[in-house]
């Protein structure tokens, strides 16, 4: 028969997110006292930014929408940046003619070397322009890196955006996780691999999940540890950000 495992009063009594460290000021015996509760993440998540100022032009994939690992995300208008790689490109065209007649002028020693030297370097130049602006015309349309969904849409279409500007939060909830906190001392008898339940709140469910990580170390004031788990099959009931309580199923004693 399950029971609920309990954790310490104040921010852990809440909500636990990654980005939070344990206590310092939890006890071992805080954390047999209360219940210990958890929070439901997404495997990966991640920020997309703009890598170049441009107008957006296209937002294809709308927010709570699904989207599949190499779909476009965002698209934006860069008529001056094509503009820019076609006047490069006839530059080096030219550049590669010049070039191309100064070496058959130096067959018929009709040129000086420095001259033909002198081309080379044109062309060289004008191939380098081109490659960075075809590097340029790269990022105007930027793609999803993993299957999920948009969290949050930051941006509109027709809004004029800076370089590092954040554009979209994604999220792959193909396996969402769990952390949490539990006394150290039951590292004697909790494994990666162990499965237990977690009672959701949102949907008053349990759910079977399995520990898949340990925490690196120990805290040694609070003597706790943190871990990582992750919800064992696929319910689409489940979202990102929904909370429940850990029950776990200690060994007997003796």
């Amino acid at each position: 028969m399950a029971c609920v495992v309990t954790a310490p009063a104040g921010a852990w009594g809440q909500v636990i997110k990654a980005s939070v460290p344990p206590s310092s000021a939890m006890s071992a015996n805080a954390l047999d006292k209360r219940e210990i509760r958890a929070q439901l993440m997404p495997r990966r998540y991640t920020t997309l930014a703009a890598e170049i100022g441009a107008k957006v032009k296209q937002l294809p994939v709308v927010e709570g929408a699904r989207f599949k690992a190499g779909d476009k995300l965002v698209g934006f208008d860069c008529a001056l940046q094509q503009t820019q790689l076609s006047k490069a490109q006839a530059a080096q065209d030219a550049a590669d003619k010049t070039w191309k007649a100064n070496q058959r002028l130096a067959d018929l020693n009709a040129v000086g070397k420095v001259e033909l030297d002198v081309s080379q370097a044109e062309l060289a130049k004008a191939r380098a322009e081109v490659a960075s602006y075809m590097v340029m015309l790269s990022k105007c349309s930027i793609t999803a890196p993993f299957s999920g969904r948009v969290a949050e849409q930051k941006v509109r279409e027709q809004q004029f955006v800076q370089a590092g500007q954040p554009l979209l939060d994604i999220i792959d909830d193909s396996a969402l996780e769990l952390e949490f906190i539990v006394p150290s001392k039951w590292l004697v008898w909790l494994k990666p691999q162990q499965r237990f339940q977690v009672l959701i709140d949102e949907t008053g469910k349990t759910y079977p999940a399995k520990v898949q990580r340990i925490g690196a170390r120990v805290d040694p004031v609070s003597q706790s540890i943190k871990l990582s788990a992750v919800v064992d099959g696929r319910f689409q009931e489940l979202i990102a950000g929904m909370s429940g309580r850990v029950l776990v199923t200690p060994p007997s004693g003796p």
